[in-house]
Order: structure tokens, then C-alpha cells, then sequence
């Protein structure tokens, strides 16, 4: 365990270093001046300069990227000039919302995508299997954007039944968490029942059901906990791409999470915004592949992660 730690931290070093080049580069040619940004438009081209060279964008490029680094490493990723706050402040009071928004719209997946799995999978090649495709096929093909407004303009507008947007209590949660997870519950309506199909073809059930356990003993205690590999590999998967994906849910429920404050950053041209939304993002969606390998392992004695 303890080595594939190490070997997943030094690969995850690589992969954010290779992010943070790619950004960086691609920020520096960028037709913007931090420094005016910071300065504001009327400021004089001597205070210009002096905020230039304070910042260190007199330097070369390898110079200024070391420095960079340097101070990402403490923790400090800049001073967002658009919201007068510290780069790092700003995404940390942004990124408890945003994990709020992916778990439940993971939890919406599995809630709904499990259950539907299993009957298709139980009942296979009958209409019960014929609708979970149905299903499938509508929560897949239908955009998140197009579905957060149609929810706002029924539920929310026409019916009163939730807030038209923003943070608060549980009922502001409940129609972005349906608008990012429905895309998904086909997904997990498909896996699931190809997982469980495969399953219930294995010897183990063969001699669980000459035993004598009733059918949905021998599906939920043995089957399905089985097929809960694949399962589990993508809800890991989810939460990058959740974390990339939720940006529209968010710009059409108001909900201040990092996707928001990213595209807010990129319209005011927020260069230390756009790098440490980028920065902090990909740490996240690392350090969350790891983890999704070690509850694998765990689920899944047959797993060696040395291995």
C-alpha cells in the first residue's frame, strides 16, 4: 500500500506539473495585462510599471513560472485583482459547494441508475428491460443546460415548488443535483445490468441458488456486490468530470461553486483566478483518482494495488 501511494503521488506530481506549464504558457500569451488589471484603467504608465516589476512580469518566462511554483507550493496561488482577495481564499470558500453539488448529483445517479440496473438485469429482455434503455437513451441525449431550464420554468416558476436558484436549505439543492445526475442514470442503468447479467452467469450463483436462497438473496447478497467494481470505477470517474461538467448547472441555477467562479474569472480576465481555479481543480480530480483505487482495493479483496 505504502508503495503504490508513493508511486500514485510522484505520477500525480507529473500530471499537475504538466497542467500548470500548459496553463501557464497558455495565460502568458494571452493579449492581458495583469498589471494594468491590477493598476485599473486610469492609472499612470509609471504606476503601471512599478506593479510590473513588483509582480515579477519583468522577467523571463522560465523565471516567472519558477516563482510561481514556488509560492504555490506554500499555498499561495496569487491575489485575484477582480475580487480583491486572495487566490486560494477565494476558491476554498467556493469549493464546499461545488462538492455539494457533485455528491448529490451522485447520489442522484445511484439512487435512481442502481435499482433500475437491477431490475433490467433480473428481468432481462422484458419491458422492464425495454424501459431502463428507454430511460437511458432520454437521460443521456438531453442537455444539462436545456434541463436546468426546463426545471427552473415547471418546478420552480410555474409550480413554486423550489427556489428559482442559489444556495440555502435542502429544496435549493434538489433541482441542480437532478439536473447534473439524470444524464447519468442511464449510464448506471447500463453498467449495472451488464455487471449483474455477467454475474448472475457465474458459478457462485449457480451454487448459491442449489443451495436454496431465495432469488434476491442470491441477487443482493452475492451478485450484486460483485458487479459493484465497474460501479464504483465510475463514480470515481464522475467526479472529474463532474467537477468540469457542473459549470453549466451552476451558470443556470446561480450556484457559487468553482465552475462559476472560473467562468467569472475568465470574463473579467483574472489571470491568478484562471490559474488557481485550474491548479486547485486538477489537484482535486487527482487526488480523487486515488482514492477511488484504494475503495476498489477495499470492495474488492481480489484487487492488489502492489500489484
Amino acid at each position: 500500500m505504502t508503495r503504490y501511494l508513493v508511486r500514485r503521488a510522484l505520477s500525480s506530481l507529473t500530471v499537475l506539473f504538466g497542467i500548470s506549464v500548459v496553463t501557464f504558457a497558455m495565460i502568458y500569451f494571452l493579449p492581458v495585462d495583469p498589471a494594468r488589471m491590477y493598476a485599473g484603467p486610469h492609472a499612470s504608465v509609471e504606476t503601471v510599471a512599478r506593479i510590473r516589476h513588483q509582480m515579477g512580469l519583468d522577467l523571463p518566462l522560465w523565471d516567472q513560472y519558477g516563482r510561481y511554483v514556488a509560492r504555490a507550493l506554500q499555498g499561495d496561488f496569487g491575489y485575484s485583482y477582480d475580487l480583491q482577495m486572495p487566490v486560494t481564499e477565494a476558491v476554498l470558500s467556493r469549493f464546499p459547494y461545488t462538492l455539494e453539488l457533485i455528491f448529490a448529483a451522485i447520489f442522484v445517479e445511484l439512487v435512481l441508475g442502481l435499482p433500475l440496473g437491477v431490475a433490467a438485469a433480473v428481468w432481462k429482455n422484458s419491458w422492464i428491460d425495454g424501459l431502463a434503455t428507454v430511460l437511458a437513451l432520454l437521460g443521456v441525449s438531453s442537455p444539462p443546460f436545456w434541463l436546468g431550464l426546463l426545471f427552473l420554468y415547471f418546478f420552480a416558476f410555474q409550480l413554486g415548488l423550489f427556489p428559482l436558484g442559489g444556495v440555502g436549505g435542502l429544496s435549493h439543492l434538489v433541482l441542480p443535483a437532478l439536473t447534473a445526475g439524470l444524464g447519468g442514470v442511464g449510464w448506471y442503468a447500463r453498467m449495472t445490468r451488464s455487471s449483474l447479467v455477467e454475474a448472475l452467469g457465474a458459478d457462485f450463483v449457480r451454487t448459491a441458488r442449489a443451495k436454496g436462497l431465495s432469488e434476491w438473496t442470491v441477487v443482493l447478497k452475492h451478485a450484486v456486490k460483485n458487479a459493484l467494481n465497474p460501479i464504483v470505477t465510475m463514480a470515481g470517474q464522475d467526479i472529474p468530470w463532474f467537477v468540469g461538467g457542473v459549470v453549466v448547472v451552476e451558470m443556470v441555477y446561480a450556484w457559487p461553486g468553482v465552475g462559476r467562479l472560473a467562468v467569472e474569472a475568465i470574463l473579467a480576465d483574472d489571470v491568478p483566478l484562471i490559474m488557481g481555479t485550474v491548479t486547485l481543480t486538477a489537484l482535486l480530480v487527482v487526488a480523487s483518482s486515488i482514492v477511488i483505487d484504494i475503495a476498489q482495493a477495499w470492495i474488492d479483496p481480489r484487487i492488489r494495488l502492489e500489484a
